[in-house]
């Protein structure tokens, strides 16, 4: 059986008119204690707040200012593992062509985005998509989504990226080559942050020629009852760093201290995750925060993640021996980045079975 074909878009569940969802998008009892509206959730003020890291002054010639600004990102990595990043020198406009772009492909008729179709059951995992309930609790979520390698340049599949609109190779390419140097500073910052040279984690996570930056854009329709589903469930990211832009409508929430913490919209920010790469190269001092998406019922909301990635199987990842110690030793075993998804993978299994039983 080819599930591919048996998945609907949800889009097309969305504008089908409606009223409740399938069951394969029902979240289980002990989660839906926990879903909110999101537009109330994201008005409050009280209790913890995602850090705003302000990274104007990262490369300062005054070493006191480019202290201070390292040290506040240290710090929300060390305490959250997000941020909203400001003044990160991505231009506006710039993110604007680039969110303009993927709209403009998700305002296409369904039947055109479908000649972009993946196909996961093949290994071809490029392109335009939906989750299979492939996973053990055979749970659904409520997007489809656009994915592809965007970075190194020469490991692209241009063939398979958005024809229309005619800006999306040049506004995501260009993109893609800002985010990178990015990445860059952000991987020193942190390397300095454990007490080691600049350029360390970005060895570490395959430097210039083997990180991969993998872009998805995450199309979340109007769901007629968001109080029942979720856009994507709650998840560590498996990358180094992850990097999001969105059409300025709440929807991710954090895992914070026991509880769901909804990020605001932050204008011309950038949302950035520790991955779990970073989290076992540093053996837990910065840290992958747990996050998941919730839906509404009045705007779509669209979100530009950019997963920074190691090579599959090129690199150990292991707790780096110079942030180990007798005191504090190992908290991961050595593991492959393929062999760190599969563990994941797994594990997930095993815990939806154990609930089944």
């Amino acid at each position: 059986m080819v599930t591919s074909e048996v998945t609907p878009r949800v889009e097309s569940l969305a504008t089908s008119g409606i009223q409740a969802i399938p069951k394969e998008y029902i979240r289980p009892q002990d989660e839906l204690t926990s879903i909110g509206n999101i537009f109330e959730e994201e008005k409050k003020h009280e209790g913890p707040q995602i850090p705003t890291i302000d990274l104007k002054e990262m490369d300062s010639e005054d070493k006191v200012v480019r202290e201070k600004c390292r040290e506040a990102l240290k710090k929300a990595s060390v305490e959250w593992g997000v941020m909203h990043l400001v003044n990160h020198g991505i231009s506006e406009e710039l993110m604007e062509r680039v969110k303009v772009a993927g709209k403009a492909f998700f305002d296409q008729p369904i039947e055109e985005k479908e000649k972009y179709a993946n196909d996961q059951a093949s290994g071809k995992i490029q392109g335009y998509g939906s989750k299979l309930a492939n996973n053990a609790s055979g749970q659904l979520e409520w997007e489809d989504y656009f994915f592809h390698l965007i970075f190194p340049e020469d490991k692209r599949n241009l063939s398979i990226w958005p024809k229309t609109p005619s800006d999306y190779i040049k506004a995501t390419s260009e993109y893609a080559k800002e985010l990178r140097g990015l990445a860059t500073k952000i991987l020193s910052v942190l390397s300095l942050g454990l007490g080691l040279e600049e350029g360390r984690l970005e060895k570490e996570v395959g430097g210039l020629e083997e990180l991969l930056l993998q872009m998805k854009i995450n199309y979340y329709p109007k769901c007629p009852q968001p109080e029942l589903a979720l856009g994507v469930e709650a998840h560590t990211d498996v990358s180094a760093l992850t990097f999001i832009l969105h059409n300025m409508v709440p929807g991710l929430q954090l895992f914070y201290e026991g509880k769901w913490v909804t990020a605001k919209c932050v204008p011309n920010s950038i949302i950035m995750h520790i991955g779990d790469t970073i989290e076992i190269l540093s053996n837990g001092k910065y840290k992958s925060i747990l996050h998941r998406g919730l839906v509404n019922k009045e705007r779509v909301r669209i979100s530009w993640a950019v997963f920074c990635e190691p090579p599959k199987e090129k690199i150990i990842l292991q707790p780096l021996p110079e942030v180990v110690s007798e005191t504090e030793p190992a908290l991961y075993p050595p593991r492959t980045f393929a062999q760190h998804i599969h563990h994941k993978l797994f594990k997930k299994t095993q815990e939806a079975l154990s609930k089944k039983a």
